[in-house]
Formats: structure tokens, sequence, C-alpha cells
């Protein structure tokens, strides 16, 4: 690990305003332009020194579909063809919300 990334953990911590946990790659959960800049450390943020996000307006369920997401996004960030996600309807609305808070 480099000298300018040792105080940065390689994992992050979302947590769901219900309170369920994903852990899940820095790089991955950077795709969120809202938790890029939380876990900026130049930033004052708490969640920049702990690597935990406490998103208390997203669900555990809707955070689970975006986790999938970012987790999906970045497997296939270099594929020309990508299938589309499977996302169940009732939970649209709720994740396109959840992703003009997050920035994605």
């Amino acid at each position: 690990m480099s000298s300018s990334k040792s105080s940065q953990p390689d994992y992050v911590t979302l947590v769901s305003g219900d309170g369920f946990e994903f852990v899940i790659p820095r790089s991955t959960a950077c795709v969120s332009g809202t938790i890029r800049r939380m876990l900026d450390p130049s930033s004052r943020f708490s969640e920049a020194i702990s690597g935990r996000c406490v998103l208390e307006n997203i669900s555990g369920v809707v955070l689970e579909k975006v986790c999938e997401y970012f987790c999906y996004n970045e497997k296939n960030k270099h594929q020309a063809h990508v299938p589309d996600m499977d996302i169940p309807p009732e939970l649209c609305l709720e994740l396109l919300m959840a992703a003009d808070y997050l920035d994605t």
C-alpha cells in the first residue's frame, strides 16, 4: 500500500437508514459522486476518517441494489456491450431518488 493511501482503508461500509451494512471496495463505492466526496481525505467529514457512510434516507433493500449496481458497474466498466441489470419495478422510483442523491 502506498504512503498516500495508508490512512484510507481499501473497503468502506455503507449503512442504510434501517441499519443494514454493506462492505464494498472503496473504488467501487466511489462511483457515487456523493460518497466520493464524503470519503475524500482532504474533506473534514467523519466518513473520510472512519470509512463508514450512513445513508439515513436510503432503505436497506434499495441500498443493497445500489451496491449491486456499483459492483456491476466496476465489473463491466471496460465492456462495450453490457446487458441491463435486473431491477424490480417496485424499486424503480426509490432507486431513481437514491441515484439522484448519490450523484450516480
